[in-house]
């Protein structure tokens, strides 16, 4: 691809790379009730060390849009041989938690297909405003797979993709499928948790409540969320 590929922990000019993605997409969200953001993870067996994290991400994702009109979120994953679970709309931070802990990451072949497939039936049955995807790692057609991200652009749905570690060929595309849905993407490792929790937060909150929102979380949170909010009010 001829791009320089992101060093083993997530740095400065990574994530502000992200920033400055998130920052080219609209302001305001689409009107509705409530904000809608899938948040699919990859649970085969290289993930265990990161589920914990997770279900404690997902937590601070619905307190931090508690205040603003909330948040339904839909917890997708796959794992094992052919595995792939989606639970349903939850508003509840604690239910999904119980939820995600009695999950076991199980070894198998990633299924990012299928999680692409799931969010594009979804948004066509009742507007998402966001699809997240952790992963680490990717076996599947690239080109399969940017058909269904260029769909997803379409939609009107953007996929932002945190990469967990430096995996060259999951990176690369990883990349397309950010920019084909209008998403982002962002690696990170274990010493980035807190810059991935940060980074999430922003995403959910601005999924349910636009710039204004984001504004808001900004100004109590600082760090990176602030950062966010600067570049897109620069837009």
């Amino acid at each position: 691809m001829g791009q320089k590929l992101p060093e083993k922990k997530a740095g400065v000019g990574a994530v502000d790379a992200f920033l400055k993605n998130l920052a080219a997409m609209p302001a305001v969200r689409p009107a509705g009730p409530r904000g809608r953001l899938i948040f699919a993870l990859d649970a085969t067996a290289s993930r265990q060390p990161s589920w914990d994290q997770a279900c404690l991400i997902q937590a601070q994702m619905f307190a931090a849009v508690g205040q603003i009109g909330g948040l339904d979120i839909q917890l997708v994953y796959y794992c094992g041989y052919n595995d792939f679970e989606a639970f349903p709309w939850l508003d509840n931070a604690a239910e999904l938690t119980r939820r995600m802990t009695a999950v076991a990451c199980l070894g198998g072949r990633t299924q990012i297909g299928r999680v692409l497939k799931h969010a594009i039936a979804e948004t066509r049955a009742k507007r998402v405003n966001a699809l997240v995807f952790v992963g680490d790692c990717m076996e599947e057609s690239a080109d399969t797979l940017c058909d269904l991200a260029g769909k997803l652009g379409v939609l009107g749905l953007p996929l932002f993709l945190f990469h967990e570690g430096e995996e060259p060929d999951a990176a690369a595309t990883f990349k397309q499928l950010a920019k084909l849905s209008g998403g982002a993407y962002c690696p990170f490792d274990a010493g980035s948790a807190q810059q991935l929790t940060e980074l999430l937060r922003a995403v959910a909150v601005y999924a349910a409540g636009g710039l204004k929102a984001l504004e808001d979380l900004g100004r109590r949170a600082g760090g990176r969320t602030l950062l966010l909010t600067r570049q897109l009010g620069r837009k």
